[in-house]
């Protein structure tokens, strides 16, 4: 399981959750930032951070947000941040 960023994020990017992050598994772009689910250690550590509450556990994602774990996927192997 993961940890995934959903849409209540998009173009907030306040990144208190980037902070408290210990393995640094955000990425970012221009609309939001993004959970590698491969670095993820499904800490948690994230969620109260976030402002907006967007971060869910895998498993806790709502449905109508459920795209969102394919994008976190996808993107945070995308992100210019990826690359760093």
């Amino acid at each position: 399981m993961t940890m995934v960023v959903t849409q209540p994020c998009i173009g907030c990017k306040d990144k208190a959750c980037l902070v408290v992050c210990p393995v640094e598994c955000f990425h970012e772009d221009e609309a939001m930032v993004y959970i590698d689910p491969d670095e993820c250690i499904d800490c948690g550590a994230c969620v109260p951070e976030c402002p907006t509450e967007a971060i869910f556990y895998e498993d806790d994602v709502p449905e109508q947000w459920h795209r969102f774990i394919e994008l976190n996927a996808t993107k945070a192997k995308e992100c210019p941040s990826a690359h760093d």
